[in-house]
């Protein structure tokens, strides 16, 4: 049964290639991707793309996904403290899911506790940040810990997708 990936951005501001890559390459490889934001409302990235989410975050099951990924912009800073976001996060974590978070999105898993002496790479600006949750940033393009997966900026968008896959296909 082929294996199911939420994708969660921003509703304004999420950046577009860190979104496209990997999901191209995730579904090259026959996963199933869901797209999720806040609410159900149009989405629009930094750069253009306009999606229509097939999930708000209420309708967000861990039994219906293999992994939960963050997408980054600074639109994903509405995610740094929204209960439900970061309850998502910790629910996946507890059932041994993938977790992934690129460029800010990393402060989302910081956030929820889950990245306590892990180790994990974001924007270069979140280092301290990180740190003081417990994290230890290694700013690497793309670090795997266990089940989680962080990358820095968009620029590592397609190693991240490839990280993911790879994970996914254990």
């Amino acid at each position: 049964m082929a294996k199911k990936i939420v994708f969660i951005i921003a509703q304004n501001n999420f950046r577009d290639e860190e979104l496209l890559e990997p999901k191209k390459i995730l579904e090259n490889r026959n996963f199933i991707i869901k797209i999720a934001s806040k609410t159900r409302a149009k989405a629009f990235g930094k750069i253009g793309t306009e999606i229509n989410p097939d999930l708000s975050l209420a309708e967000i099951k861990k039994e219906d996904f293999d992994a939960v990924i963050f997408i980054g912009g600074a639109g994903a800073r509405q995610f740094f403290n929204d209960q439900q976001a970061l309850e998502i996060v910790k629910v996946f974590r507890k059932a041994d899911k993938i977790i992934g978070g690129i460029c800010i999105a990393p402060m989302i898993l910081a956030n929820a506790g889950v990245l306590i002496g892990k180790r994990v790479t974001a924007f270069p600006a979140e280092e301290e940040n990180l740190k003081s949750r417990g994290a230890e940033y290694t700013g690497m393009q793309v670090e795997t810990d266990g089940r989680i997966v962080t990358a820095k900026d968009p620029s590592a968008a397609k190693e991240f997708g490839e990280k993911l896959a790879y994970l996914l296909e254990e």
